[in-house]
């Protein structure tokens, strides 16, 4: 396809580490969509003939057909997906198949054909992780009223619910939709085709019609940029970055939540594995290689800054390595979401132990300092420094919850303090009270649920 600069062949390693063919084949779909605008273009201007083009229509078709068929015959010789294309194609119609190049690079080719790609697979991980929610909210739904404990530094803090704690993350992933839509999928929307090798083409092209029969929302503005840049794949690892360290979040909690120091649920057989000499492990692997994929995605999105960072305009071969590094993300995420989806859906909750451990700790040790605040009027430091003292003497006399002090203990302190306040001191009464738009009570749940269903409509 280029050789006529050369009178011989490449090296066999260099003809190695040249190719991409075994990574970029995956943009065949792509490849073809981009050269039949490019070339119904080419003959909407008179470029090419009516004949050329039909020829060029129906030849692209046919590979398509041999692709999906798993018969074309791809070859590492010819580099790339793209020139595997035109070579399969010239072979197939002869001369027409030669035109189709015209008026365009393998630099904008490749640009729109990654673009395109890029685009559809930012648009999956989008839907995937709706769907994620969806489940989310169905099961935070059925546990609205389910207590457990809120931690900060891993350390019991305040009640809580457990459908208040999955709706955290609904929110995460809704962020995560709109940086993977508002971001890196408006970054994409330029059309590169046209700019050429670099600084656009001679001939009497239409960029615009190109751009919209792509789904573009219009052609680049600067030839330059348009085969140099690969920020719109930057932000979309990007997000994928962040979005699957909200996933290893989530799966840190299934280890910690399914292990039998926690035993706040248990996953399902089908998201469980053995072990080889220990029959009574049930081990949650899934959720472990979740946060190994979550490293792996921030890596490839640091390999792929690096990549870019170093290069002038306008186009490197350095930039051949930002399919692998693109794909593999996607890939990762796309199964991440997959394990993490079946996990929630089928993850069983056990409210005994939840409830038990939520009454752990003085959990409610707050409740009583915000009693003392509003019925007493006590300043709320003075509140604070009160309950504190309370909470020690709980613990010297052996008293694991504060509902459970005698009242008696209570008033040692402060005189002033009623049955009433103690009654206020079960984790029940706690995560009930928490009642402020977004809190963790129980209807404040069921009424985000509601919310999130409604949006989701």
């Amino acid at each position: 396809m280029w050789g006529g600069r050369f009178a011989a062949q490449p090296d066999d390693a260099m003809q190695a580490i040249n190719a991409s063919i075994d990574i970029d084949q995956r943009l065949w779909r792509e490849d073809i969509e981009g050269s039949k605008a490019h070339a119904a273009m080419l003959a909407a201007k008179a470029i090419i003939t009516p004949e050329d083009n039909a020829a060029i229509q129906a030849g692209l078709d046919q590979i398509a057909a041999e692709i999906e068929g798993g018969t074309f015959p791809f070859s590492r010789e010819l580099e790339d997906i793209h020139l595997n294309i035109e070579a399969r194609l010239t072979e197939r119609i002869g001369e027409a198949g030669k035109r189709l190049h015209t008026a365009r690079s393998r630099n904008d080719q490749v640009a729109t054909d990654f673009k395109l790609w890029t685009m559809r697979a930012t648009r999956e991980a989008s839907d995937g992780l709706r769907a994620l929610q969806k489940v989310l909210v169905k099961r935070a739904e059925e546990h609205a009223e389910w207590v457990m404990p809120g931690f900060t530094h891993l350390q019991t803090a305040q009640p809580v619910t457990l459908g208040h704690h999955l709706l955290a993350y609904v929110s995460m992933a809704e962020r995560d939709r709109v940086r993977l839509i508002g971001g890196a999928l408006e970054a994409a929307w330029e059309c590169p085709l046209g700019s050429a090798a670099l600084a656009g083409t001679p001939y009497p092209i239409d960029r615009d019609m190109t751009a919209h029969a792509l789904g573009f929302h219009g052609p680049s503005h600067n030839s330059l940029d348009a085969v140099a840049s690969r920020d719109f794949a930057l932000g979309a690892l990007s997000s994928l970055s962040i979005a699957v360290t909200h996933l290893s979040r989530l799966a840190e909690e299934i280890v910690l939540w399914t292990s039998p120091q926690f035993g706040f649920a248990n996953l399902s057989d089908a998201w469980s594995t053995g072990s080889s000499i220990m029959p009574q492990k049930r081990n949650p692997d899934a959720a472990e290689l979740i946060r190994a994929k979550a490293a792996r995605i921030g890596a490839n999105f640091a390999a792929l800054n690096g990549l870019v960072q170093k290069l002038p305009l306008a186009y490197a071969k350095d930039l051949q390595e930002d399919k692998a590094l693109t794909f593999a993300a996607f890939d990762d995420f796309a199964l991440s979401l997959t394990a993490m989806i079946g996990m929630i859906e089928t993850l069983s909750f056990n409210r005994a132990a939840l409830r038990e451990a939520a009454a752990r700790g003085y959990s409610t040790a707050t409740d009583l300092a915000d009693w003392l605040v509003r019925e007493l009027k006590t300043p709320f430091r003075e509140a604070h420094e009160i309950t504190g003292k309370i909470v020690r003497r709980a613990e010297e006399t052996g008293v694991a919850e504060l509902a459970l002090l005698p009242l008696s203990d209570f008033q040692a302190i402060e005189p002033r303090i009623t049955e009433a306040a103690r009654a206020l001191l079960t984790v029940e009464k706690s995560v009930e009270s928490r009642d402020c738009y977004g809190g963790t009570a129980p209807q404040r749940v069921r009424e985000q649920a509601q919310r999130w269903m409604e949006m989701f409509e």
